[in-house]
């Protein structure tokens, strides 16, 4: 693989994951109050996550962000595995807006002042898609 493959890689991972990573750290030990919000945003649009709870939800998602956040700073980690994995994530998340009554216009797509910090997740797919096609399309080094 050559040094511009890797090097067009690096901004999207570098910012997906420094974000993710951060988002995870800081959910790492919140309070009761914010996991019930967590908790509570997460369960109307997945309801299987009402028999978790709040407190156990927050720290699930806390440990998943970072781990999705080092697994795409971390260049040991093939690019088309980080890019399924932030692919997934970010899936779940724009269920959240897809799935949330207030968060679309009435054409239904476009995002309403609330809805915008949901919808806004879409660059994290896009990235992960990115990487997951990029990684997918990768030239195998040639021996010898």
């Amino acid at each position: 693989m050559s040094f511009s493959t890797k090097a067009r890689r690096l901004p999207g991972r570098l910012a997906a994951g420094a974000f993710t990573l951060n988002s995870g750290l800081s959910k790492w030990n919140a309070d009761e109050q914010t996991a019930a919000a967590l908790h509570a945003m997460a369960s109307g649009p997945y309801p299987f996550l009402t028999r978790m709870k709040a407190k156990d939800f927050a720290r699930l998602l806390s440990v998943t962000e970072i781990g999705l956040g080092a697994a795409m700073l971390l260049p040991v980690v093939p690019t088309a595995l980080a890019g399924a994995g932030l692919a997934a994530f970010s899936s779940a998340l724009l269920g959240l807006y897809l799935r949330t009554e207030g968060t679309r216009l009435e054409d239904g797509f476009r995002p309403t002042p609330e809805g915008t910090a949901l919808a806004k997740d879409v660059w994290l797919l896009g990235i992960g898609l990115g990487l997951v096609i990029d990684g997918l399309s990768e030239r195998p080094a040639s021996a010898g």
